[in-house]
Order: structure tokens, then C-alpha cells, then sequence
């Protein structure tokens, strides 16, 4: 294991029964780093996640963490019951006291929960139920659980899932302060244009390691065909790559006086 590696991935193949969901995927996770993977749904994005968490044990080859590695983890906010009857701050300072509630936290964790959620705007919201929060709203309160476990490596899957396009930024450039702050995070996310095109490093996944770099560099044609199994045209426009379907350039517009509906 490399001085300067977070995690390593070793021919890591995996599988849910008899389904393989990761075959010999070859990664390395570095301090710092900002990364996203990107994928079509059913291409193993939230599996990998969780073979770097250690909730999803390889079939073969190693996931090797540096010793002490604290590792943060945001899930999809479709897969949380926010029916929970909890407070925001609550909800969050049970990431730290392993499920013990608010009456038992002592008075610095109060003051670092408070803390963390001022750093991520959410100071104000820490007496109100999750169930009355807006979708950018949950998606920090859960930032906020795994920030207060002060992670060198922050896991995100889908972290823009759901959200408008304003939300989206704020969640970017969220994302973004916390990498200046010597965080390392790599995301899950479907979203090419609004996201990945604007990381640093992405990764191509569909159960194999299709393509890891700079997106200049990774999303090609070539690459896109094998990791979403369709044609893709990658554009330019405003100095900014834009990926399209390419559907429509094997089937011509109709004439202005026909109709595809079905009639």
C-alpha cells in the first residue's frame, strides 16, 4: 500500500447470489482526489461504494484502506425513511453516539453538531422534524452525519439525485469547498452533463473499468459506447463538452405535416 493512497482496489470482482455486479475492477483512491463515477443504472456504481466501505466483501481480489482510514458515507435520500420521528440534529448526532438520542449528547457534541450544520447552511433547521425538509435540505442533513465523523474520504451516491438544477450547484459547490478543505470524495451520478463533466477525475464503470481520467481525456465516443452499450456524440459548446444521445442521427426529423403518433 502506497504512502499516499487512500484505498486500493486489487482485480475486485463481486456478486449479489449469482449475479456478478463488479468483475476485476482495478482502482486507486488518492488524498484530495474528487472523483466521480458514472455509469448506466445496474453498471455496479453503489456497489463499488460499498466494496470501499467493507459492507460488500469481494468473491475475489482485495480491497486494501490505509490503517485508520475514517470514511464518510451519503447514501441516496430514496432509500431513507424520513418518516423517522427525529429532529435534524438529532438525526445527525446519531452518526457519532451509535444511535443514542438527543437527551444523552453531551454539551460539545451538541456544539459540534450545531457546528457542522452551520458549515453546511442548514445552522437554523437543527428543531425541525426531517419529514418537513426540502429534497437539497436532506441531502445535507445526511452530509452532515458523515462530516461529523470527520472522514478523510467522503462516499456519495447520487448525491443530486432528485434535486432542481440550483440545488445541484449548491450541492457541487458544496462538495467543492470541502475538497479544498483536504477532503477526498469520489460520487456515484448519472448526470454527465451537469456533473461529471465538471470533475476533476471520472471513472467509467459498467461492472468493468471501462475508462479512468481527466473527462477530456475519458469521455470519448469510444468509451461511452462500451459503458453504456449505445452511440454517443461528445460536443463542444462555450469551451464546455456536452454529451448527447446520438439516436437521432440515424433517424431523420419527420416532415413538418407528418405525425409518429400512432393512430
Amino acid at each position: 500500500m502506497s504512502g499516499s493512497d487512500l484505498v486500493r482496489l486489487e482485480g475486485v470482482s463481486c456478486r449479489y447470489g449469482s449475479e456478478a455486479v463488479l468483475d476485476r475492477v482495478d482502482l486507486t483512491l488518492s488524498p484530495r482526489e474528487f472523483t466521480g463515477v458514472v455509469g448506466p443504472s445496474g453498471s455496479g456504481k453503489t456497489s463499488l461504494l460499498r466494496a470501499i466501505l467493507g459492507t460488500l466483501h469481494p468473491a475475489a481480489g482485495r480491497v486494501v484502506r490505509r490503517a485508520g482510514l475514517r470514511v464518510g458515507y451519503v447514501p441516496q435520500v430514496e432509500t431513507v425513511d424520513w418518516s423517522f420521528p427525529v429532529t435534524v440534529s438529532q438525526c445527525v448526532l446519531m452518526a457519532r453516539c451509535g444511535g443514542r438520542l438527543w437527551p444523552w449528547a453531551s454539551r460539545a457534541e451538541r456544539a459540534e453538531v450545531a457546528g457542522v450544520l452551520s458549515r453546511l447552511g442548514i445552522g437554523d433547521l437543527g428543531e425541525r422534524h426531517i419529514r418537513e425538509l426540502s429534497g437539497g435540505q436532506q441531502q445535507r442533513v445526511f452530509m452532515a452525519r458523515a462530516l461529523l465523523q470527520r472522514p478523510e474520504l467522503l462516499l456519495l451516491d447520487e448525491p443530486t439525485s432528485g434535486v432542481d438544477v440550483k440545488l445541484r450547484h449548491e450541492v457541487l459547490h458544496l462538495l467543492d469547498d470541502l475538497n479544498a478543505t483536504g477532503v477526498a470524495i469520489l460520487l456515484t451520478t448519472h448526470d454527465l452533463n451537469g456533473i461529471a463533466a465538471h470533475l476533476p477525475r471520472l471513472v467509467c464503470l459498467n461492472r468493468q473499468v471501462i475508462g479512468v481520467g481527466p473527462p477530456r481525456e475519458v469521455l470519448t465516443e469510444e468509451v461511452l459506447e462500451q459503458t453504456y452499450g449505445a452511440s454517443m456524440e461528445v460536443l463542444e459548446h462555450g469551451g464546455m463538452m456536452v454529451v448527447v444521445d446520438a439516436y437521432g442521427r440515424d433517424h431523420a426529423a419527420p416532415h413538418p405535416h407528418e405525425s409518429r403518433v400512432a393512430r
